[in-house]
């Protein structure tokens, strides 16, 4: 009896390819945007309540930084769409794809650190307990594993090296 084929992945054009992982790139970074964008909105609205002028030097500080952070990853975010569109029918749907994955990349890392610094100053308002520091380690050490580790770990492990 003869043995199957090994399937060595899609047989599909450069341009296919392209438009396929574009079409995916775009579905992830849906759920990023929403994400990013709903916690941006969220600080944005902070400096303007009663609470903001009760809050310490240190307290405002790690808030000017996770705004400034939170618009860099919505900037990031939303660039692809805004790249694509600039490039949209000049035949370079393969480059376009690299750099929007590249800036999506660089988007989820500034939504993590936006995550952690606005998780720090929660908790820092909410408690001045010792152990904040450690929790938001934790938390982003869990995102790490979630966001960046699972996905490098299962390329390493289960990609082909034939």
């Amino acid at each position: 009896m003869q043995e199957p084929a090994k399937r060595t992945g899609r047989n599909e054009t450069e341009d296919e390819r392209a438009d396929r992982m574009w079409g995916e790139l775009m579905q992830e970074v849906r759920v990023a945007q929403m994400g990013v964008q709903i916690l941006f909105g969220f600080l944005l609205t902070v400096v303007f309540t009663p609470k903001y002028d009760d809050l310490g030097d240190t307290e405002k500080t790690i808030y000017l930084v996770t705004v400034v952070v939170g618009a860099a990853a919505t900037g990031a975010l939303i660039g692809p769409v805004s790249l694509h569109r600039m490039v949209s029918g000049r035949r370079i749907k393969p480059r376009a794809v690299e750099w929007a994955s590249r800036l999506t990349f660089i988007g989820l890392v500034l939504l993590l650190i936006t995550m952690a610094s606005s998780l720090l100053l929660i908790l820092r308002v909410a408690t001045h307990d010792g152990y904040v520091p450690w929790i938001v380690t934790g938390i982003v050490l869990w995102y790490l594993v979630c966001w960046f580790g699972l996905g490098w770990w299962i390329r390493r492990r289960y990609t082909s090296r034939d």
